[in-house]
């Protein structure tokens, strides 16, 4: 069993930066990868980023302004965000995989392990 935190949610403006942290525990920290998510208003759960063993992926409307690091000695995820745009509104997800699972890291059913979400809210 994996329990996910997340935090560092919040309001901030259009051009602002934000830094959301995901705490993991429950297994040894290196041994799955994570993700993050997230779900606007009245849409889908969509992928915003995730870092595996082989490397650190990226949803194309966030690519060049967030950043997905982690910390193995802090058993913690990260995410950046930079030059923070009114459509990045949403309640952001972290969760965890096993690094194998069979479907792409993009995809949340891959997940077994998710958070309860922190809400970041971009004002124009």
């Amino acid at each position: 069993q994996v329990q996910v935190v997340e935090s560092g949610g919040g309001l901030v403006q259009t051009g602002d930066s934000l830094r959301l942290s995901c705490a993991a525990s429950g297994r040894t920290f290196s041994s799955y990868a994570l993700g993050w998510f997230r779900q606007g208003p009245g849409k889908a759960r969509e992928f915003v980023a995730a870092i595996t063993l082989w490397g650190t992926y990226y949803a194309d409307s966030v690519k060049g302004r967030f950043t997905i690091s982690r910390d193995n000695t802090k058993n913690t995820v990260y995410l950046q965000m930079n030059s923070l745009k009114p459509e990045d509104t949403a309640t952001y997800y972290c969760a965890a995989r096993d690094h194998v699972t069979g479907r792409p890291h993009s995809d949340p059913l891959g997940y077994g392990y998710w958070g309860q979400g922190t809400q970041v809210t971009v004002s124009s």
